[in-house]
Order: structure tokens, then C-alpha cells, then sequence
């Protein structure tokens, strides 16, 4: 089932997004609350019309995500975790921290933007991210996971 986002959807998109979901979660989940509208002809065409209205806010954003990226580009980030028998964490890395680790870097970026693949690290070594900071702008983000001393 096609559906317009009305509002950001972590693990699903961002506002103004046109999204493919099973019809059950829309149904009784999205639509419901309120953070999402089917999409409909009518709806896609007000949507790009809200779209061209907005066009100029739009820029705007996609230069500042533009500008985070180049940040992000410029710094490594290694996180610093227990590390039990091998290369095996006690407990996992996940989006939360390397939030928190960027924060600490002067980037302020909401963990619902940050996506790790299988949503957590359970062992040290390399790893990517995928940071959406704008419907048009995503940066894979490379990582370390290191034992803590």
C-alpha cells in the first residue's frame, strides 16, 4: 500500500516521503495517528504542489545536509566498548551511540536519522551507517568499533 508520510516515521522515512507499507500498518498504525494520508492522485498532486510552494525551504535544508556531510567527511569517530573473549562486545553498539559520540564532535544529528545495518554492533572492527539528513541526501558514514582499555 502506497502512503504519504505526514510527519517523520523512524525506520520508515521522513515527512512529505511517498512510502510502500503493508496495508495493515497503515491502516491501523499510520493512518490513525495521523502520520500518514494514502496516496492517492490527489494527494501525490497536492503534494507537489506543497513541494514547488516549499521549494526555496527545500534549498535551504539540502545546502545545511550538504554542509553536515562535509563535516562528517572531516572527522573519525572511533567508540569505545567492552570487549569480552575475541573481537564478541558485552552488549551491542547501536544508533543512540554513535549519536551521542557525534555530539561530542560539535554534530548534532537525531538517532532516527542514523540507520545501522541489523540495527546493532556486536563485535570491533570497521563499520557503516547510513545518515539520511534529508530525503535527497544520504552519507554512508564510516566507523570504529575499539576495545575499551
Amino acid at each position: 500500500m502506497e502512503i504519504i508520510l505526514t510527519q517523520d516515521v523512524e525506520n520508515l522515512g521522513l515527512e512529505f516521503d511517498i512510502v510502500n507499507v503493508k496495508p495493515g500498518y497503515a491502516r491501523n498504525f499510520l493512518i490513525p495517528q495521523g502520520s500518514a494520508k494514502l496516496a492517492t492522485p490527489q494527494e501525490k498532486e497536492n503534494l507537489n504542489k506543497i513541494l514547488k510552494e516549499r521549494e526555496a525551504e527545500e534549498k535551504a535544508l539540502i545546502d545545511n545536509a550538504n554542509q553536515v556531510v562535509a563535516k562528517l567527511k572531516e572527522i573519525a569517530i572511533s567508540i569505545k566498548a567492552k570487549v569480552g573473549s575475541g573481537d564478541k562486545l558485552f552488549g551491542s553498539i547501536n544508533n543512540q551511540n554513535l549519536s551521542e559520540e557525534l555530539a561530542k564532535q560539535g554534530i548534532e544529528i537525531e538517532k532516527k536519522y542514523i540507520k545501522i545495518p541489523g540495527n546493532t554492533i556486536k563485535r570491533i572492527g570497521k563499520a557503516v551507517a547510513k545518515i539520511r539528513l534529508h530525503r535527497t541526501v544520504e552519507h554512508d558514514y564510516e566507523f570504529e568499533v575499539v576495545a575499551q582499555d
